[in-house]
């Protein structure tokens, strides 16, 4: 009987081999990455057949918001996110009591101020409206851009810098504070917005061209893959982190974005 079972297994291994057929991958082969759309997704994509060879499956799953990417690993229904900041990140762990962790640092998008309105941030009007996105560490990078345009006056020492800081407002302007996704979209309706790069783009807006303000490519904003404490470790994610950092990620980012994106390694 084990003779005959022994032959029965070694029958079909022959038989997929003689197919040209390979088991399937098993789950341990797959991990699932929470992203946004542009740049993120499109560099996982870029990296997806590379890792496919190297015996990992990427399941990317693409968002519009700053905030299911997150609880959805912190659910561990998703492994990875790839599209925060770190004070983003830190920001988030304290606000929702999670306790993601940064794996490695990718890229930098530089966030800038648009207007469909004014071709200089010198045009804007007294009492002119300002869209700003609405969480907190955003809000901080924002106004950190607005005053260094010297469009407003902030005390930059401080950190965590909201409206209330704001020590001079020159032009009256008003302010308002809306989801990171939506300001493309109010273009129209205000008279300037600053807007995440990877808004910008998936918006058609060529941050190099387009922004009357933008932060240097000094910026400190690096965007994290960021993973749970217990899969940090895990070859699947390790493996990841070291194709988003290999020389031909650098260079899909720089010559795919041609500096609206800029490699942090």
């Amino acid at each position: 009987m084990v003779a005959r079972r022994a032959l029965l297994v070694s029958l079909a291994v022959l038989s997929l081999a003689a197919c040209g057929k390979k088991p399937a991958a098993s789950a341990g082969d797959t991990l699932t990455v929470a992203a946004t759309a542009i740049p993120h997704a499109e560099v996982l994509e870029f990296i997806k057949p590379k890792l496919a060879a190297e015996g990992l499956k990427i399941e990317i799953k693409v968002f519009n918001d700053y905030v299911q990417p997150n609880i959805q690993v912190a659910e561990k229904r998703m492994d990875v996110s790839y599209f925060e900041t770190l004070p983003y990140l830190e920001t988030f762990n304290a606000d929702k009591g999670t306790n993601l962790v940064p794996v490695i640092g990718v890229h930098i998008e530089p966030i800038g101020a648009y207007s469909s309105r004014y071709k200089s941030v010198d045009e804007l009007p007294q009492g002119a409206t300002v869209a700003i996105p609405n969480d907190a560490s955003t809000e901080d990078r924002a106004l950190r851009l607005l005053a260094r345009g010297n469009v407003i006056g902030l005390d930059t020492s401080k950190s965590g810098l909201s409206l209330k800081d704001i020590a001079s407002n020159p032009k009256g302007l008003k302010f308002k504070e809306l989801e990171g996704a939506t300001l493309p979209r109010t273009l129209g309706q205000v008279d300037l917005a600053v807007i995440n790069t990877n808004y910008a783009l998936d918006a058609k807006l060529d941050p190099s061209k387009d922004a009357l303000l933008i932060e240097d490519k000094n910026s400190p904003y690096v965007n994290y893959l960021v993973s749970r404490p217990d899969n940090k470790d895990d070859p699947r994610v390790q493996k990841l982190a070291k194709a988003l950092t290999s020389p031909e990620v650098k260079a899909f980012i720089e010559q795919k974005y041609a500096g609206a994106v800029v490699p942090a390694f």
